[in-house]
């Protein structure tokens, strides 16, 4: 179940866990936005399925990622281990509150244990499902692929892009 995620509630924790699903599996892009990490590993998340349907404030043709509700699918990525500042960091470069909400979920690592953890989802009105991801972003998502399984890797490989 989601709960909304507030950010405030949490500044007095050392630190917590965000999930990433999309360009953010990267661990360079995480470093260059500044939104330090203490750890990062494997973790999915049941009940949803990713999709490319964020539009782009650059480029309307563009799909970001996203993950959208869907009791038999699951979602692959990485779990962070941040502090309160970035988490700050990433509100701005996901364009939090506009862009995407922050929300609550329960992932599962590798050693099958379950973690509350913030991931980021696009809100309703700024989805398409007519767009599909460049070449490029999707590139950054499969730079999580030390983290992610081999088919779920296969299958962000023959994700259709725009270019």
């Amino acid at each position: 179940m989601l709960a909304s995620f507030n950010l405030f509630a949490y500044n007095q924790l050392m630190s917590f866990y965000y999930f990433a699903y999309g360009s953010n599996m990267n661990p360079d892009r995480m470093n260059m936005r500044k939104a330090y990490f203490a750890n990062r590993q494997f973790a999915k998340l049941d009940g949803y399925r990713l999709a490319f349907n964020k539009i782009s404030a650059a480029n309307p043709d563009e799909g970001f990622a996203n993950i959208i509700p869907d009791d038999d699918s699951t979602v692959e990525g990485a779990l962070y281990k941040v502090e309160f500042q970035s988490i700050e960091r990433l509100d701005y470069f996901e364009g939090y509150p506009d862009a995407y909400r922050r929300e609550e979920v329960w992932i599962t690592t590798s050693d099958g244990r379950r973690h509350k953890a913030i991931t980021y989802i696009a809100n309703d009105n700024q989805t398409s499902d007519s767009l599909k991801p460049s070449r490029e972003y999707l590139n950054h998502l499969l730079r999580g692929r030390d983290l992610l399984s081999a088919e779920y890797c296969s299958l962000l490989e023959k994700t259709d892009t725009f270019d």
